[in-house]
């Protein structure tokens, strides 16, 4: 059974995200935060596989609320995926830098929501290759500059450290495998050593980090 806490200041969009979930016999619904504070609370509380968080809510928004959600090693387990109204939303890729496995936007399709559920619950990353590259184009650069200096890669071998720049390039590990010539099970492999080596949560703070590091340089602006 998949855990599922729903985060948004729409009863309504609650309700409506409530009915559908509960419809599947391996999710459930275990709690409702009708904003940041709350969704913090419950999660630690609760401690939900999946996160359904609204980005703009009361008393803490949902980039806030991820952002502490991630930061406490006792929900490294919790994935929290960022709900938007926009598929570009300009919050989308500070989320991601935030700790969000990955996006949805509210008007999806029923059958897309449940799957990106099933999937964040597995621990993969909400982010198909056109997405990322997307977000590249429209927000990496835009993005704030990250505080202080970024990742340390030293910890990585040189074939891992190929593997994150091809990750930040919105690769998976089918198109890295094709590339290195390489099985995907060898390329999978590269990839979750790295996320070992980096403590990423998941596959979307390795595309975060690749940018960070100057290994996928769009440009940052202050």
């Amino acid at each position: 059974m998949i855990r599922v806490l729903l985060a948004d200041d729409q009863a309504l969009v609650r309700a409506g995200f409530r009915a559908l979930l509960e419809a599947q016999p391996d999710l459930d619904v275990v709690g409702e935060a009708g904003d940041g504070e709350e969704a913090v609370r419950l999660a630690r509380e609760l401690t939900p596989d999946v996160v359904l968080m609204d980005v703009r809510m009361p008393r803490l928004d949902g980039l806030q609320a991820t952002r502490r959600i991630a930061g406490e090693p006792a929900l490294a387990a919790v994935r929290v995926v960022v709900l938007t109204t926009f598929e570009l939303d300009e919050y989308v890729f500070e989320a991601l830098r935030s700790g969000a496995a990955g996006f949805l936007v509210k008007d999806t399709e029923p059958a897309d929501l449940l799957r990106a559920v099933r999937v964040a619950a597995a621990g993969d990353a909400l982010l198909s290759p056109g997405v990322t590259r997307r977000l590249i184009g429209e927000f990496a650069a835009r993005s704030k500059a990250p505080d202080g200096a970024g990742p340390d890669l030293s910890v990585l071998t040189d074939r891992e450290r190929e593997v994150l720049a091809l990750v930040g390039l919105g690769l998976s590990n089918e198109d890295i495998a094709r590339r290195l010539v390489v099985s995907p099970l060898t390329a999978k492999t590269h990839v979750s050593r790295a996320m070992v080596k980096l403590a990423a949560r998941d596959r979307a703070q390795l595309v975060v980090l690749a940018y960070e590091s100057g290994l996928v340089r769009p440009g940052w602006l202050g």
